[in-house]
């Protein structure tokens, strides 16, 4: 008969072993994700670039009054508001912070008080506590997918694996333009 010693030791390297093979799969779908993220990207370039070349002339847009059937007039909103669930645009000089959506607001407002505190970078487990959000797996793994996107996007620099600070010319905006 087994020891019991011997069939956790049996169990644990089964555990093991499914956790190598599930971190293998998620660093392939990563590895997916990324390639995906940046043809999606390309595609949003290409297709602002087209709204451009076929955007009406300045001249004819002040004559023109747009009016939906019903004889309202059309609402157009700012090209940099934010939209929830938008893409992060790429950082860029000049660029508000109001262009991000919310939540991509307060990681950037928490982060540049660090800085103005003379406090060093934060954890993705750090702004979760200064969220005030649980502090759950998903919650935190949520706050980590946005700092790598606004990494990826300019807005951020990832110092330390797993530490964000803000990029040193967006820090010296501080939120305003």
């Amino acid at each position: 008969m087994p020891s019991v010693v011997g069939l956790l030791e049996q169990r644990e390297l089964t555990a093991r072993r499914r956790v190598d093979e599930l971190r293998e799969e998620a660093d392939r779908i990563h590895a997916e994700l990324d390639v995906a993220e940046r043809e999606w990207n390309e595609w949003v370039i290409a297709r602002s670039r087209v709204d451009e070349v076929l955007a009406p002339d300045d001249d004819a847009v002040a004559s023109e009054d747009p009016r939906h059937p019903d004889g309202q007039p059309v609402r157009s909103e700012p090209a940099d508001a934010a939209k929830p669930k938008s893409v992060v645009p790429m950082w860029r000089a000049g660029l508000a912070w109001s262009a991000l959506s919310v939540d991509y607001q307060r990681i950037l407002q928490a982060l540049a008080d660090r800085n103005r505190l003379g406090q060093g970078p934060l954890t993705c487990q750090e702004m979760d506590a200064c969220f005030g959000l649980d502090p759950v797996p998903g919650k935190v793994e949520a706050l980590r997918s946005k700092a790598k996107r606004l990494v990826a996007r300019g807005w951020l620099v990832e110092l330390a694996p797993g530490r964000f600070t803000l990029a040193k010319d967006v820090a010296g905006q501080g939120g305003a333009s």
